[in-house]
């Protein structure tokens, strides 16, 4: 087998478009959304598909770094390739650059189709906390919730009907009373992911190597490249400034 894809659940629309527009025919191990919010189960969990996985080229995963989730995984018996991106946001963004440019405007909650539908997710909680506790006090719970966020983006990846997810993303924006935008989504780092070429925007761990921080990061001269010049490549401007101090 050429490779095998691990992914989240969470981009299923998205990831799913993307083999269909690339035409590989790679099989899919879907990973429970829930483990985003535990990083530790969401590593073993991974880890243990990686290292039942055989007779494979590649093992692709659809993942960000995902609160240091992929930190420390093994590539026991094929190559792991991995985007140097911060979380699925930039995935569907289409680059890290995209993420960056969008978030140092305002203070940005994204949402996708995958995130509203999502049992764990804001909406979710919302709808939860108005049969609990009726209406307004779950109205004072979203905004206590969301206080430190300007706006709501709901991204357009082109994978399913953004006027049915729009109508319940701006219900939650006007109980915040902050604005609900449309963000266009793009499907070019997915497609790569998938296709290649693995470049400086991808890392490539050979069998019986280890993720590290390396890998997870762009270096120097690429994040100084994409604020610079507003280009896509990928980079993480909030890791070049942790480490410059």
């Amino acid at each position: 087998m050429n490779a095998l894809i691990i992914a989240c659940q969470m981009i299923s629309d998205e990831l799913n478009q993307a083999i269909s527009r690339t035409g590989v025919d790679y099989p899919v191990i879907w990973t429970e959304a829930r483990l985003h919010e535990h990083p530790d189960r969401l590593r073993a969990s991974l880890q243990d598909e990686i290292s039942r996985i055989s007779n494979v080229r590649h093992i692709i995963l659809a993942f960000g770094c995902c609160g240091n989730a992929m930190l420390g995984l093994k590539a026991e018996g094929a190559p792991l390739i991995i985007p140097r991106v911060d979380d699925c946001i930039s995935l569907l963004l289409g680059s890290q650059a995209s993420y960056y440019r969008l978030s140092s405007e305002l203070s940005t909650y994204y949402l996708t189709r995958g995130w509203l539908e999502y049992e764990n997710g804001i909406l979710s909680e919302f709808e939860r906390n108005i049969s609990r506790y009726g209406q307004t006090r779950a109205n004072e719970i979203s905004r206590v919730m969301l206080q430190h966020y300007s706006r709501l983006i709901l991204i357009d990846t082109g994978a399913y009907s953004i006027d049915a997810c729009r109508e319940k993303v701006q219900i939650l924006a006007e109980v915040l009373g902050i604005n609900c935008e449309i963000a266009s989504g793009s499907g070019q780092l997915l497609d790569r992911l998938l296709l290649g070429p693995w470049d400086e925007n991808f890392s490539v761990i050979p069998s019986g190597g280890m993720v590290t921080r390396e890998h997870l990061w762009a270096q120097k001269a690429c994040v100084l490249k994409c604020a610079e010049k507003s280009t896509s490549c990928l980079c993480s401007l909030q890791q070049y400034r942790t480490k410059s101090g």
